[in-house]
């Protein structure tokens, strides 16, 4: 698909929702606010980065499929980005990273520790919002949520720099990490609806699935990405001894020589190599292994909303599946 296609793809599931969407920018502009200046300028410069806001949108697109009339949604919205925007603080931090979305991270730019303290007051205000709409169900499912995130983060500080990382072991830090947030997303947008348990558990799965699919084609655009069109350095992950499934792949199928250079590369965050490792990841099927497992899961987050009712809102959650898997960046 080209990135025209994409692209116009995108805006088309955005417009879906472009009231509510600016509704949700509304609240997050109001409950970003702090009486410390430097909260507001850490907050608002990493909120102001865009993205493509999928967590907030699957929320939306989740309530209004099931008709959802009201605003809570909004807040729903507002907070599950908040928790994600606390989680890119931290995490580049951890990741020594200097590059997001094509623009300087923050602790690039502010420090470490200024992240840290705005990403711990973005988690504390996300906690706020959600206790003001006063449902166990939502405190629940979004208190385990944070949970499993942080787990997730921990499995994968882990997993770094250990070229034994199984495939389980990996896809297990993607279910915390990355799909978790997915899947509390779709779920609280058919709880506000008023689903009931089945269909909030099919939104769950859609989700979680989802994200998975988001993450396996985030493994893949490391090794086929540019650096300008995905917002980041391309062979990050191997900079950082990340052991992602392309490499897991190439570790148990390919050469011995490929192995050690593989195993080499992944306990030394060693990115000198990284045109000979480039070369056996896209000669050996590694790539093609990885694509094929983000369309499964792409495929179980189409059949989780096959009995949703036809609607505009069925449609983009059907076309968010497919851009998921077609993207480039």
């Amino acid at each position: 698909m080209s990135a025209a296609t994409q692209h116009a793809n995108q805006n088309t599931i955005i417009q879906t929702i472009a009231t509510d969407m600016e509704a949700v920018n509304g609240v997050i502009r109001q409950r970003l606010h702090s009486d410390v200046p430097l909260v507001n300028q850490i907050a608002e410069y990493i909120i102001s980065a865009g993205g493509k806001r999928i967590r907030p949108v699957l929320v939306l697109l989740m309530a209004n499929a099931y008709s959802y009339k009201g605003a809570a949604h909004h807040e729903l919205a507002a907070v599950v980005e908040f928790i994600h925007t606390a989680t890119l603080l931290h995490d580049d931090v951890v990741d020594e990273s200097s590059l997001r979305r094509g623009r300087a991270t923050a602790n690039a730019l502010f420090g470490n520790a200024a992240s840290v303290l705005v990403g711990d007051f973005l988690y504390s205000r996300a906690f706020q919002m959600m206790v003001s709409l006063d449902s166990m169900r939502v405190m629940s499912i979004l208190s385990d949520a944070t949970n499993v995130i942080a787990e997730g983060e921990v499995l994968q500080l882990l997993n770094m720099h250990d070229p034994d990382v199984t495939e389980e072991r990996y896809l297990q830090v993607i279910r915390s990490k990355t799909a978790k947030l997915f899947e509390a997303a779709a779920e609280l947008g058919a709880l506000v609806a008023g689903a009931n348990d089945d269909q909030i558990a099919a939104a769950g799965e859609y989700g979680r699935s989802l994200g998975t699919a988001f993450q396996l084609i985030d493994d893949v655009l490391d090794y086929t990405g540019d650096a300008a069109e995905i917002g980041k350095n391309v062979g990050d992950d191997l900079r950082e001894g990340k052991p992602t499934l392309p490499l897991i792949w190439l570790m148990a199928h390919g050469t011995s020589e490929q192995r050690e250079l593989v195993r080499s590369c992944i306990e030394n965050g060693d990115e000198q190599h990284f045109d000979a490792i480039l070369s056996a990841i896209t000669n050996s099927g590694a790539l093609d292994y990885t694509r094929r497992a983000a369309e499964e899961a792409g495929e179980r987050a189409l059949n989780a909303v096959q009995d949703l009712p036809e609607s505009a809102y069925k449609t983009a959650l059907l076309q968010l599946a497919r851009f998921a898997l077609d993207r480039n960046h």
